[in-house]
């Protein structure tokens, strides 16, 4: 029987080369797969090769100091150190941190005082010192080199969330922020995630109509007010929102209004949750 058809012979065939030329004589039967295999594993040496080369002409280093790192994109362990990485215990709707442990599923004052409109917000750590300058050197540097290591620790931040995502759609730019940036950073970061989640991205799912201040400065009433009608869902998309449960992706996480209003238009497409991961967020006091 047939099995394989660069790896086993039928009976017919054996038979028949019997008949030809006398006894059946065993042959080696060189399968497609095995002549290419030398060609793979040269090809493997030579990209081996080629990184030791660029390792040695450009050494891996840390993403925000420069200092030496074992691996490229990655943090030293002092930057490392540095991050203030939100763990538990923290509120199971803001994501801010609790000062002690008081069970899971708690919920904050503010989020019961004032309860966002997605439903779950992660982030990977606090907005202050290193992580600040990784957004900034993304956002305002063209740094996006740094959205993988960055997309990375967003991944691990976001694991109860990824698995309940049925889309990935990353928070839009006005196209005129995004004429004068020329890329989006939460798309970037987008992208990592998906690559390490395997869940779908729509990029162009949600837009940003009005062009609004920025953000930075304003109070929090003042930047709902900013940002009231500020996205829309585009009708082609909303075949692809409708009954999914979406994880909204931004840089970082400040007062939740930018978060808020996407959700919202979301939710008014037929989104069925909305949940909300970012690299980094902003704590206080009364968060």
């Amino acid at each position: 029987m047939l099995l394989h058809q660069d790896r086993f012979i039928s009976d017919a065939d054996a038979l028949e080369t019997k008949d030809r030329h006398g006894p059946a004589i065993d042959r080696p039967i060189i399968s497609q797969s095995l002549l290419q295999r030398p060609w793979q594993h040269a090809a493997a040496l030579v990209r081996t090769s080629l990184r030791g080369v660029i390792d040695i002409v450009y050494p891996p280093s840390c993403i925000a100091c420069q200092a030496a790192t074992g691996q490229a994109q990655a943090l030293c362990s002092q930057c490392w150190g540095a991050l203030s990485f939100i763990e538990r215990p923290y509120c199971e709707r803001l994501g801010t941190p609790f000062a002690v442990d008081l069970g899971e599923g708690l919920i904050s004052p503010a989020a019961i005082a004032d309860p966002p409109v997605f439903a779950r917000a992660r982030a990977v750590c606090r907005f202050d010192g290193t992580a600040r300058e990784l957004v900034h050197r993304l956002k305002y540097g063209d740094r996006t080199d740094l959205a993988l290591a960055m997309g990375r620790m967003m991944a691990q931040a976001g694991r109860d969330l990824l698995p309940d995502a049925d889309l990935i759609v990353p928070v839009p730019l006005h196209r005129t922020r995004l004429w004068s940036r020329r890329f989006n950073q939460a798309g970037v970061l987008a992208q990592i995630l998906t690559r390490q989640s395997g869940v779908a991205l729509a990029p162009l799912a949600l837009s940003r109509i009005k062009r609004t201040r920025q953000q930075v400065g304003l109070t929090r009433a003042q930047r709902a007010d900013n940002l009231q009608g500020a996205f829309k869902v585009h009708p082609a998309a909303r075949p692809d929102v409708e009954g999914r449960r979406i994880l909204l992706v931004d840089d970082v996480l400040t007062t939740g209004s930018t978060a808020n209003a996407a959700a919202r238009a979301l939710l008014r497409a037929g989104a069925s949750a909305i949940d909300v991961l970012t690299f980094a967020r902003v704590v206080t006091d009364g968060s």
